[in-house]
């Protein structure tokens, strides 16, 4: 198969440090067409850029994800600024609120979260956001400053998914959609329309059934097309043909 975009990874993870040449550069050949290396602190703002730079088929997405924010200066956003203004940064990522692993940073978390996005609109960028657990209160703030973006490895409801299409955001969707009893992502995959909907691989996690439990990376994403493609009644190759043309739409790229 091939025009696979994914439009969320992370190559600069230690998970790839023994092959990262060797895996990466052979990608195109394995029929992927672009990525989107997504940063979760201000030191992987400057990999992702790194990578982008190396490889003409990589952008990145510089952002501080809610994990990260108790390893922030005073100069945090500053910094951040001034990777995002780099001409391969693609989008303000991968930001958001995380109530699963840190939940009594949830008032510094909302603060950190609403300053990216207030940043990518100030940018004209998109946000990729994450959430985990902390449905309502991302909404909130999604829906009072309206960005453009993705919803990244959307775990809501089919009728969360709704609020966030009324934004006129996209939703992203990944190996988990092909996880065992995964009813949630499927009602999703059959609801979103053709032209608001992304692929990805979250890589090096998030690997999709048959090799769940692997080191996952983005020529695995046709497995979760195939699973998305019977969820909307068509073929897998029309999936990651609409899902590139999406991306290409949504973070300003030609891949």
């Amino acid at each position: 198969m091939n025009n696979i975009f994914d439009s969320h990874a992370h190559y600069d993870s230690s998970a790839f440090d023994d092959d990262r040449k060797e895996l990466v550069s052979a990608l195109p050949m394995r029929g992927v067409c672009g990525v989107i290396n997504c940063a979760s602190d201000l030191e992987s703002c400057e990999t992702s850029l790194a990578l982008a730079e190396e490889y003409p088929f990589i952008y990145a997405a510089c952002g501080v994800h809610p994990e990260e924010i108790e390893k922030c200066g005073d100069e945090w956003l500053e910094l951040l600024k001034k990777f995002c203004g780099h001409k391969k940064c693609a989008a303000v990522g991968e930001i958001g609120l995380d109530y699963h692993y840190e939940p009594e940073t949830r008032d510094k978390q909302i603060e950190f979260f609403e300053k990216q996005i207030i940043l990518a609109n100030e940018l004209d960028l998109p946000v990729i956001v994450h959430d985990r657990e902390a449905h309502e209160d991302t909404l909130t703030l999604l829906k009072k400053h309206r960005p453009k973006g993705v919803l990244h490895c959307f775990s809501g409801s089919a009728e969360m998914a709704k609020e966030v299409l009324k934004i006129g955001m996209y939703i992203g969707l990944g190996g988990a959609a092909t996880f065992k009893n995964a009813r949630k992502p499927i009602e999703v995959a059959a609801m979103v329309p053709e032209d608001r909907l992304l692929i990805e691989t979250d890589c090096p996690y998030m690997t999709p059934v048959p090799f769940r439990g692997h080191r996952n990376d983005s020529s695995l994403i046709p497995y979760t097309a195939q699973v998305l493609a019977e969820a909307r009644n068509t073929d897998a190759q029309s999936i990651l043909d609409q899902t590139r043309n999406n991306a290409n739409t949504l973070f300003g790229t030609l891949l």
